[in-house]
């Protein structure tokens, strides 16, 4: 295998090393931490990204591969190394509803706060899809009830939209509580 130190543009590689870049992502894509793991420790960057600015790392936590996530982080993947749409790991396992994922990558210095280009942050998109234990725990570690995006919209806000009843109350709770309880 040859290292590369700045890849070039996928029209330039040759056909074994695109052939060999796209197996790496399917292994990320598909969990595989052991092969994943040999790669990095003979040299594969863990911050390798597809033609979408996807990372082997985003892939991998996407999919829900904890184990693999676990793997590239320990090969010093960076947690919030985002795709071409602005996306952390982080927002994409809220999403999903990772709460496992969302802990490991927390743990890993994942930035809580972390947002998309259009400012919202893994509590809002949670609240979103009214994924209430995700939103108790990102607010138990820290997160920004009073955040908003680049429209004004807080967490509360994108709840309320989107008919996320159970988060919007929790939200409402969380917000008069006294910080120390939350």
């Amino acid at each position: 295998m040859r290292a590369v130190r700045n890849s070039p543009p996928a029209s330039e590689l040759d056909d074994d090393t695109f052939e060999f870049a796209n197996a790496v992502f399917d292994l990320a894509r598909a969990g595989d931490a052991e092969t994943l793991g040999a790669l990095l420790g003979k040299g594969l960057s863990p911050n390798l990204r597809n033609h979408r600015g996807d990372s082997l790392l985003m892939l991998a936590a996407y999919h829900g591969h904890l184990e693999t996530v676990r793997v590239l982080l320990q090969h010093r993947s960076d947690p919030d190394l985002r795709n071409s749409n602005g996306q952390t790991p982080l927002a994409g396992a809220a999403f999903k509803g990772d709460l496992p994922m969302i802990k490991l990558l927390l743990a890993y210095g994942a930035d809580i706060e972390g947002a998309s280009p259009d400012g919202r942050t893994a509590l809002m998109i949670a609240a979103m899809f009214d994924r209430t234990g995700i939103v108790e725990y990102l607010v138990s570690r820290g997160a920004n009830l009073d955040a908003t995006d680049a429209s004004g919209v807080s967490a509360a806000d994108a709840a309320h939209r989107m008919g996320a009843s159970k988060a919007l109350a929790l939200l409402q709770e969380l917000k008069s509580a006294p910080p120390s309880v939350r």
